[in-house]
């Protein structure tokens, strides 16, 4: 399938496995680009720029296909050193970068400089127009549904994606709630040029994390996800579990008073605890609410050959035959 964002990045297929905290190693990156993916290696898991070198060159003898690199700004209780974090990526040959948070502007000129392609997570329209007014390529398109940080606008991807598609110039991809075929066809038909997917590709046999995570998440409905943080406008989706159940109990008692000190215990930390050692009631994890669309461990390849054949399938099978005579064929279609 062509799209603009399978031109752009070099890839067979238009689906992007987002940055995630302690999941982007070189193994899943690799296993989706293999697959004809664009996979991404989390920069900040690296805790220095010289390890990002160092996994960046063993993601590179894993595959020959492109991959990137996730790069996010937000709020942490240490800076880590970006402009550095953007050498160890130059050097090291990559030419897509997946930035997300806060804005990316004051590191544009040196990603640019360097024949990078930047996409940028954006929650909302007026951010992606931003985005695309300071320079990225392209921009993915961050719904309610998403896992992570959702923005405090809490507008669905129904609504989203179409007015995204109304307004922006540069092509997007829909990001938050994406599993399936389904998604993928749904993105099309809103105008995305492909898709992100995150927590579904935790929940693969390729994925670094420990067998509990992957466990839990073919366990969990749609609704075993919550917003934490939000007096904090730092809002993010994730897993509920006991120590959520705790940082939940001290939003409450603080209310506005709430500060980012109060829950340290249940955010700091917590994700080596989760995904190395699979201790799933560690703290806050973040995971979208497509939890409710997981309920197998496939390799990456079978999961996005899978995907690739059934949109195929919806595309001419389901919705072309709508429009043709047999009618009754198409509505047998799942």
């Amino acid at each position: 399938m062509k799209t603009a964002i399978t031109e752009m990045f070099g890839i067979e297929h238009p689906i992007i496995q987002g940055g995630m905290h302690y999941v982007g190693f070189a193994e899943l990156a690799a296993a989706v680009s293999n697959a004809g993916g664009l996979g991404i290696i989390t920069g900040l898991t690296q805790k220095t720029p010289e390890l990002l070198a160092k996994e960046i060159a063993r993601c590179r003898g894993m595959t020959d296909k492109p991959f990137g690199v996730n790069l996010t700004f937000l709020p942490s209780f240490t800076a880590p050193p970006y402009p550095e974090y953007i050498a160890a990526i130059k050097e090291g040959g990559v030419k897509a970068v997946e930035t997300a948070g806060r804005s990316p502007e004051q590191y544009m000129p040196a990603l640019k400089a360097a024949g990078i392609k930047v996409i940028h997570k954006c929650t909302s329209v007026r951010h992606s127009l931003k985005a695309e007014k300071i320079g990225c390529d392209a921009v993915s398109v961050d719904g309610f549904e998403c896992g992570g940080h959702p923005g405090e606008d809490d507008i669905p991807n129904m609504i989203l994606l179409p007015r995204a598609a109304d307004e922006l110039k540069i092509p997007f991809v829909a990001s938050g709630g994406m599993a399936d075929a389904r998604s993928l066809v749904a993105a099309l038909s809103m105008g995305a040029a492909g898709m992100n997917m995150g927590t579904r590709f935790i929940a693969t046999k390729e994925a670094p994390v420990h067998d509990n995570v992957k466990q839990a998440l073919v366990k969990a409905t749609e609704l075993d996800t919550v917003l934490v943080m939000r007096a904090l406008r730092n809002t993010e989706r994730v897993l509920k579990n006991k120590g959520v159940d705790q940082l939940l109990e001290v939003e409450r008692e603080k209310g506005a008073s709430l500060k980012i000190g109060d829950i340290h215990e249940q955010v700091a930390g917590v994700y080596p605890k989760v995904m190395i050692e699979g201790d799933m009631d560690a703290g806050a994890w973040s995971c979208g609410m497509v939890a409710g669309l997981i309920h197998d461990i496939p390799t990456v390849k079978e999961l996005i050959d899978r995907i690739m054949a059934d949109t195929e399938r919806l595309i001419r099978g389901r919705l072309t035959g709508f429009l043709d005579a047999d009618s009754e064929a198409a509505l047998k279609v799942a």
